[in-house]
């Protein structure tokens, strides 16, 4: 069926019953409720010149382990199965299980000469472009609580997600697509399910809205199912007529939702041309798929996701959200670790699903020239233990981790902050995701201590009362 779009006006138009379009409107502005345009209502002067303008989160779900990644430590290596009392570190630990080396290999890459083991051997070649923070830190080392604190800056449910906090401060880049993109790992979606990607107490308009090209249906509702062949032009008009007067009476002044749900009908119009678009990868060279990992079912779901988020880039979506690891099947299909994290086990098959996905993802942008306006950060909830758990595994450890930062006004090659000498703590230049999200926001053109919402009663921002821009990253 050829969609049908629809535009605020013929909306307006089919109110209707005596009401009339020009009332309607009138009402609706004198209530707050009518924007001329819901995305230049969203949109905020910069504080100073921008040097990214769109931005890509790659969030590996369930707890990466540093210790077997970026963060080699030859003392570890070194004292690998004595046990140690991580009370005189300052740790928490009192009896853990004793020290686990890495049992990868680790070697020195690029001219900046950063450490990375041979599970990621494509991404090893991306490092003098990412800039590292080797000393990031949580509150929790809950799954769901720090999978919130990395993605909206609170442990607790109900915040804004930082997506929608630059579509927020941005506004859009294009009338065709949502401002934010969340693309969920083809397994599952995270541990907190769709709230990974809400707006929270931001207007409505700022949610997140999901696209999954491994589901039937990519975008849920977007297109009628097969079976409702009674879908038509004329129905389809018919709903609309019924939408508006229902809308009518749900009119409340001061609230987002109704003109948010104007707008996603309009959006939604346009996004049934311009998401098969997104999605029809037929004109992409065999280069380029390969690139990402086509042509290997170990590689080429999540490979499909970085090319789509890559695409949605080039047609003007701010942020995309992408997921490496589900919540769906407990510590299995993610980065939580607990039982093995040695060659064959789902330590490396995570490795294996994301490195060459990822590193195709910065290679690509940088050779199409959207990486200079563009930033990609790429974390997770929080690190792991360098003692062992379960003899081969490493337990949770929101005590340091790593999480590092390519693209648009970011210095490649460089390192920031250290743990100690096992990976237990962060030692020295600390970080937390408020130092993060102070320096994407920073590199959009904002001021984070000034990009604020009133809500009950306090101006509400990304990083509450903390944060720095970490200026040694910054080109």
């Amino acid at each position: 069926m050829k969609p049908i779009i629809t535009t605020r006006r013929d909306f307006l138009q089919q109110c209707g019953g005596g009401f009339g379009s020009v009332a309607l409107a009138w009402l609706m502005q004198e209530q707050g409720l009518l924007a001329a345009d819901a995305s230049a209502a969203a949109t905020h002067r910069p504080h100073h010149r921008p040097r990214a303008k769109q931005v890509i989160q790659l969030f590996m779900l369930g707890g990466a382990s540093q210790c077997d990644t970026f963060d080699y430590k030859p003392e570890l290596q070194r004292r690998g199965g004595e046990q140690v009392d991580f009370t005189i570190t300052g740790g928490t630990v009192g009896s853990p299980g004793p020290l686990l080396k890495s049992p990868w290999e680790w070697r020195q890459h690029g001219q900046c000469g950063r450490w990375v083991s041979n599970a990621l051997p494509h991404l090893a070649e991306c490092v003098d472009d990412m800039a590292f923070l080797m000393a990031m830190n949580a509150p929790t080392s809950e799954h769901s609580a720090g999978q919130t604190m990395q993605t909206s800056g609170f442990v607790i449910p109900g915040f804004p997600t930082i997506g929608a906090w630059v579509s927020y401060a941005l506004g859009n880049l294009t009338d065709n697509l949502p401002v934010f993109v969340a693309l969920p790992d083809p397994v599952g979606l995270p541990w907190t399910g769709k709230a990974a990607w809400t707006n929270g107490f931001l207007p409505a308009i700022h949610q997140g809205t999901m696209l999954n090209p491994a589901a039937e249906n990519p975008v849920p509702d977007l297109f009628p199912p097969k079976s409702a062949g009674f879908i038509n032009a004329a129905s389809e008009r018919d709903g609309l007529d019924l939408l508006a007067k229902l809308n009518r009476v749900q009119l409340q002044p001061g609230d987002s939702r109704l003109e948010a749900r104007i707008a996603s009908y309009e959006l939604a119009a346009r996004m049934q041309l311009a998401v098969p678009d997104v999605l029809d990868l037929r004109g992409e060279t065999e280069a380029t798929k390969t690139l990402y990992g086509f042509g290997n079912d170990k590689t080429e779901p999540l490979g499909r996701n970085c090319l789509i988020a890559r695409r949605l880039i080039e047609r003007g979506v701010r942020f995309v959200q992408l997921w490496c690891g589900s919540g769906l099947g407990g510590a299995a299909g993610n980065w939580d670790n607990h039982g093995d994290i040695f060659p064959g086990s789902d330590f490396e098959k995570m490795c294996i699903r994301s490195d060459q996905p990822v590193a195709g993802l910065l290679h690509d942008l940088k050779a199409r020239g959207l990486l200079d306006e563009t930033v990609v950060f790429w974390t997770t909830e929080f690190g792991r233990t360098p003692y062992s758990q379960a003899s081969k595994g490493r337990d949770h450890n929101g005590n340091t981790f790593v999480s590092w930062m390519a693209g648009g006004g970011i210095q490649g090659g460089v390192t920031h902050g250290e743990s100690d000498e096992f990976s237990f703590k962060a030692a020295v230049n600390p970080t937390m995701c408020y130092d993060q999200h102070a320096t994407l926001l920073h590199l959009l053109g904002f001021d984070h201590t000034q990009l604020t919402f009133r809500h009950n009663g306090a101006d509400r921002r990304l990083t509450d009362v903390h944060g720095h821009v970490v200026t040694e990253l910054l080109a």
